[in-house]
């Protein structure tokens, strides 16, 4: 029995030490979970003999879109008037939330702001570095001798990021209300500069699962260099280009002398494949200071954030390509949101909205499908540029262009051009591509034959039946056997 007592005593002794022991490590890690530094201990040391029920708190809200100009305008506004006493990043357990000043100010055991190190996120701007976008964050200002706390923090709506949110918090007083003033002044007109984005070519992002419709950021595309003598039209679509967007850009400040509207509408309409998208790359290039906003079909519900965009960033190109698609008669809508985005199109072209120097450049394959107000309506469509398929003088242009440093002889782009009457230009920039790879399979071969183009012209119009003559854009190409006669 002595030895059965001295072992219930050991196992009485050893679970009590133990059950010390993990309530000694759950005090501690309660200890270390607790948080070391809440934001509302830092607003009320900050803001004291002041306390925080007695402070004012004045909100903006900005698009996601500006993220990169807000980053560079706060980098900016803290010089040498106003002083950082303290910064940090502020986090609280259920991030999703949105965070205010009001929030941080409450002493609460649950879902409690705390200080924590900053967090940044990289934005490409389409320059050698990115822009490190601060995610949140907490400044503790002093502006002479005037005490205020600075919260910049994602604006939410249905759980989701749409903006950034700025609060200043200020003591209640007329010196208080001067200083927020000052700061949102200084800000806003940062934003307006838009050197983040202005002069670059652009398109807006949207979140897939959005359920504002809004644009999530702003993509930054390097379109490929096309110089003047790489658009091949015939002259008199040349001349009206010119006219109606080189020279016309050229003489705006003239013409706003004259009280006459810097903003205009370009048609450009053809088959496919005859060199509108082309043009346009051309034209973001050689229309200097201008921003290109792209606008892709499935983004015509963000028609009124790039028109916003566009006014900003201003001189603008907005480029909406097979504008027939919201654009067709109204008869042969679905519903009345589609007739919707063609009023908004329309108002923006030329309607109550202050005058900006904007061009609109619209493309489509079908301008029969067009609807009527957009087609003829004036004010609305200034001028329309045909793109036919290239004649015979530019075909020859053409297939020179895509040739670049083939070894092709005078006699054999004779023969393509002759070969060629009626296909668009992407079916010649094509038929080159496949030209060259029968050149280079043929070993020995030092110049480009009249047997690589036999075999190319025989791969495109007749190996793939009439559905890749379409699609490669023969149009009405003849593809007889007497055409290589």
């Amino acid at each position: 029995m002595p030895g059965t007592e001295m072992l219930l005593v050991g196992l009485v002794v050893g679970i009590v030490a133990g059950c010390g022991g993990m309530l000694a490590v759950k005090r501690r890690q309660v200890v270390e979970a607790k948080p070391r530094s809440p934001i509302a201990a830092l607003l009320r040391a900050h803001f004291h003999p002041t306390p925080t029920d007695n402070i004012t708190i004045t909100e903006r809200q900005f698009p996601i879109r500006v993220r990169a100009d807000l980053q560079r305008a706060l980098e900016e506004l803290f010089g040498d008037h106003t002083q950082i006493l303290h910064f940090c990043g502020v986090r609280r357990e259920y991030p999703h939330e949105a965070l205010g000043i009001s929030d941080c100010i409450i002493e609460t055991d649950h879902n409690q702001a705390v200080a924590v190190p900053p967090e940044y996120e990289e934005i490409n701007i389409g320059e050698a570095l990115p822009v490190r976008a601060l995610k949140s964050g907490l400044w503790l200002l002093e502006r002479n001798r005037i005490r205020f706390a600075l919260l910049m923090s994602p604006a939410r709506c249905y759980g989701q990021v749409s903006g950034m949110q700025f609060q200043v918090g200020t003591p209640n007083s007329a010196e208080g209300t001067a200083v927020v003033q000052e700061f949102f002044r200084c800000l806003e007109l940062a934003i307006l500069k838009g050197a983040s984005y202005r002069g670059k070519i652009l398109s807006l992002e949207k979140s897939e699962h959005s359920y504002s419709g809004e644009s999530t950021g702003i993509t930054v595309h390097k379109l490929r260099a096309v110089a003047r003598d790489q658009v091949i039209l015939p002259a008199s679509t040349l001349n009206l280009l010119e006219r109606n967007v080189i020279h016309f850009v050229k003489q705006r400040r003239r013409l706003s002398e004259f009280h006459q509207a810097t903003k205009k509408g370009i048609l450009f309409y053809g088959p496919p494949g005859t060199g509108k998208t082309h043009t346009i790359h051309y034209l973001a290039r050689a229309l200097e200071g201008h921003t290109t906003l792209l606008i892709s079909a499935e983004q015509v519900a963000l028609l009124a954030e790039y028109m916003t965009l566009a006014r900003l960033l201003q001189p603008s190109i907005v480029v909406m390509e097979d504008v027939d698609l919201i654009a067709r008669d109204r008869d042969k809508m679905d519903s009345p949101c589609e007739e919707a985005l063609l009023n908004k199109l329309l108002n923006e072209m030329d309607g109550l909205k202050e005058e900006a120097d904007i061009l609109f450049i619209l493309t489509t394959n079908r301008p029969e499908a067009l609807e009527g107000a957009l087609a003829s309506r004036p004010g609305r469509v200034d001028q329309a540029i045909e793109f036919p398929v290239p004649d015979e003088v530019g075909r020859g242009k053409l297939v020179i262009l895509y040739a670049k440093e083939a070894p092709l002889p005078a006699e054999v782009v004779t023969e393509i051009v002759r070969r060629t009457d009626g296909v668009s230009a992407a079916f010649i920039k094509e038929l080159m591509r496949r030209i060259i790879q029968f050149h280079i399979e043929r070993t020995g071969a030092t110049e480009i034959s009249h047997a690589d183009v036999d075999q190319a012209l025989d791969e495109m119009l007749f190996s793939g039946g009439s559905l890749n003559l379409k699609l490669l854009g023969a149009g009405s190409v003849n593809t007889g056997k007497q055409a290589a006669e």
